[in-house]
């Protein structure tokens, strides 16, 4: 099956508007015109349950819902506008009326891709996808090549971290609808940012949600968390999968994403040959050879299951990426000695030498956690596929409190971690803030209507802390204080710590760019190994010409060890424990000559960079 962008309000032009929507669960179907002339339009059904039809007398701005069989009116399921809200008609869209720039933008080399993840609403002050655009060039100077939007399908209310979605092809008109959005993109490109969207296809939010009156959507074959399952490949399935697959192209054609990031896939069920995920992925590169620039997937797992990003030679779905949450739990669960919930299964260094090595730290053995065998050896797959964090929205925002690790670790942990984070072999993700040590919550909120979902949305909170022994004092995601203390403070990067923080980062970001052997994210050539007691992680990474080392202490007191460093000299390129970047004071010489193995004093918390020097 081949989707074509087709589904919805289609405006044709000279005020002539087509009308296509799948709803088999309705006899009779007619477009009711609201504004700005009231009036009743019948469509035709045709095959497969979809009803069609083009009408005289639409322009743009435009408002209008679907009559279902006399009786039920509900707003357009591919609405690509909902100014009033989810419970308000659909606006017709003209697509062809903005003014794009980025015609010489043909995308960004997955190797180059170094992600900044960011909700709008909390963004800025404002909360809105043009408050953005002055930050643009901050995120370029910064070293970030890729901005990537949590969730923005239309959603209920103003305040939503957004998978509460229910209107997939709809920008949510409080953060400026989907104007807003493209001049967002546009602004990206003009900076040279690629621009990822996070799309949520494993569930539909409560509220607003009238899918169940077109079609058979849900499946009670499968459940998720959110209640029932998508329908991917029971009956009717073909045509849910249409409209997902043209959702994924419309971001990447109409709104020119440069990718999107699949939120929680292991939540979809598919048990059809050709699974909607391999499709979805083969459809959007085929789109983007089409249009002549990169269009990537990456999704987020906890399967641990290296098929998602296998070829499809070898039997993979053929992603470009998925984020690595095992990097994540290994680095935090040292850092903050935190052991409850998911953490249990991490807290030594070797966890986090294994996740440099493989991408995953479970790769079939036992899991306490999970009381069972986890994940599989990533074979046939690219270190450049791992997207890997030390902060994201859900590690953040799923603490009962959303402390960031601002709030969880002293300063030198903060720069470890970006050490850690930046200098691996992986493609790296930083949440918005992180780079300048934001202390502003990153808290969930909403804003629903109904009062049983607002309830239901607290207890449901507080039930999912209890693993980790969270679940007293959990904010109520209702109160609009609970959004206001969620947004950024960038004044903070021009102070004291947090402006050293982000100079360390921006450092960082610039030896991973300039050198060949961080930038090429080749994990063959590369060793991970503890040393000194367990304590300190050594990293080597090398090429047929350069070759680096990067110590990382994990040592909360200044330590001694033997490092095996290679025979030879080499000069120091960069030391957390520098006064330059706030620290006390480094012994580590900016040079050294080693004879294969050698004594070093460092710091507590360090992160060090050295750099073999080439023979004359």
């Amino acid at each position: 099956m081949t989707a074509q962008v087709s589904l919805g309000a289609i405006y044709k032009g000279d005020g002539r508007c087509r009308f296509l929507v799948w709803a088999p669960l309705a006899e009779h179907v007619a477009v009711h015109i609201v504004s700005p002339r009231e009036r009743l339009a019948p469509l035709t059904r045709g095959q497969h349950g979809y009803h069609h039809g083009e009408v005289a007398g639409v322009e743009p701005g435009s408002l209008y819902f679907y009559l279902l069989d006399g009786k039920k009116e509900r707003p357009d399921p591919t609405s690509r506008h909902q100014p009033q809200g989810v419970h308000g008609p659909s606006q017709v869209v003209d697509p062809h009326d903005f003014a794009w720039s980025d015609q010489c933008w043909f995308g960004l080399a997955r190797q180059n891709l170094v992600f900044y993840e960011l909700h709008v609403g909390t963004f800025t002050p404002e909360g809105a996808f043009e408050s953005a655009i002055p930050h643009l060039e901050g995120l370029r100077q910064l070293g970030v090549t890729a901005v990537e939007i949590m969730p923005v399908a239309q959603f209920p209310g103003s305040r939503n971290w957004g998978y509460d979605g229910v209107y997939p092809f709809s920008a949510q008109n409080s953060y400026g609808g989907p104007e807003g959005l493209k001049r967002l993109v546009d602004s990206c490109h003009r900076h040279g940012l690629a621009v990822f969207l996070d799309v949520v296809y494993n569930h539909l939010g409560p509220e607003g949600n009238y899918l169940r009156d077109f079609g058979p959507y849900f499946t009670d074959r499968y459940l998720t968390p959110w209640g029932q399952a998508l329908n991917f490949d029971g009956p009717g399935s073909d045509e849910v999968r249409r409209f997902f697959m043209e959702n994924a192209l419309y971001w990447i054609t109409e709104f020119h994403m440069d990718g999107l990031r699949l939120d929680a896939v292991h939540a979809i069920t598919d048990k059809s040959a050709l699974p909607f995920l391999e499709e979805l992925a083969a459809t959007a590169h085929r789109t983007g050879d089409k249009l002549g620039r990169r269009v990537y997937v990456v999704a987020e797992s906890d399967l641990n299951d290296p098929r998602l990003i296998r070829p499809r030679a070898v039997g993979g779905y053929d992603l470009d990426g998925q984020w690595s949450d095992d990097f994540h739990h290994a680095l935090h669960a040292l850092l903050t000695g935190e052991h409850s919930g998911y953490y249990r299964d991490f807290g030594q260094l070797q966890h986090l030498v294994r996740a440099l090595r493989l991408g995953y730290v479970y790769t079939g053995q036992y899991s306490a956690y999970r009381q069972r065998r986890h994940g599989q050896q990533a074979h046939f797959c690219e270190t450049s596929q791992f997207v890997v964090f030390t902060q994201n929205h859900d590690q953040v925002g799923n603490r009962a409190r959303g402390e960031r690790l601002s709030q969880l670790v002293s300063f030198n942990g903060l720069k470890l971690a970006a050490g850690v984070l930046i200098l691996s072999p992986f493609t790296p993700l930083l949440f918005m803030g992180e780079e300048y040590g934001e202390t502003a919550p990153f808290q969930y909120f909403t804003s629903h209507s109904d009062p049983d979902l607002v309830e239901a949305a607290r207890k449901g909170r507080r039930e999912e802390f209890a693993s980790f022994g969270w679940e007293n004092g959990v904010p109520d995601s209702q109160d609009k204080e609970t959004f206001l203390r969620s947004r950024l403070d960038h004044s903070l990067c021009r102070q004291g710590r947090h402006h050293a923080l982000r100079r360390f980062y921006r450092e960082l970001l610039r030896l991973r760019r300039e050198l060949p052997v961080l930038s090429g994210l080749n994990g063959n050539d590369m060793e991970a190994d503890a040393v000194g007691y367990a304590s300190v992680l050594l990293l080597r990474r090398w090429s047929s010409d350069d070759e680096i080392c990067a110590v990382f202490s994990f040592h909360n007191k200044e330590t001694a060890v033997s490092l095996p460093l290679p025979a030879g000299n080499w000069r120091k390129l960069l030391d957390s424990a520098e006064e330059q970047w706030l620290g006390e004071g480094s012994k580590v010489p900016a040079a050294l000559t080693s004879p294969e193995e050698m004594w070093i004093t460092l710091s507590p918390m360090a992160c060090l960079l050295f750099e073999r020097i080439k023979e004359a």
